[in-house]
């Protein structure tokens, strides 16, 4: 008869060897080869996790954070002639701490990696546009978005559909 209390039996099914060739005991029930949380006890399960959130932020800060990951082709917002306004477009060079900005509506220039952002506008959010295309620049919500289309409810109760060249975000 085997009792809980006793070691498994060399060669049974709960007996196992690591690489120095070492007896190790496993805990009934456990299986260390079926996935990497097996066997183990909860406070190292705490400590696996806690290490995986270690290495993600120091992964985060080697990367410099958001703005000096930008690559190109992605979409992003640049602080235009570093007026405090955030306008859309697409990172076209990265190199040496600047990055080059196709601009939505069709500007272009090249800026510190302090004056871009990942492009994070969403359905809800708050933003200025120039409204009819006509030089005059009035609050609004976001109502919808598809490519360089973006919907707009003016906080004077006016909508319309126009394109994302045309608004900015502080």
């Amino acid at each position: 008869m085997v009792r809980k209390s006793d070691p498994p039996k060399i060669g049974s099914p709960n007996h196992a060897r690591d690489n120095s060739g070492s007896q190790c005991v496993q805990l009934p029930g456990n299986n260390p080869v079926s996935g990497l949380d097996q066997g183990l006890l909860p406070g190292d399960k705490i400590l696996k996790n806690y290490r995986s959130i270690l290495i993600a932020a120091g992964m985060l800060a080697i990367s410099g954070g958001a703005a000096g990951a930008q690559t190109v082709g992605d979409w992003v917002l640049g602080n235009y002639k570093g007026a405090g306004y955030w306008f859309p477009g697409v990172a076209e060079k990265v190199q040496g701490g600047k990055v080059t900005i196709r601009y939505d509506d069709g500007d272009r220039e090249t800026v510190s990696v302090d004056d871009v952002r990942p492009y994070n506008w969403t359905i809800g959010m708050k933003v200025e546009c120039n409204y009819k295309n006509a030089g005059d620049w009035y609050g609004g919500t976001i109502t919808s978005l598809g490519g360089e289309k973006i919907g707009i409810a003016y906080d004077d109760g006016d909508k319309e559909v126009t394109k994302t060249g045309r608004c900015r975000s502080r």
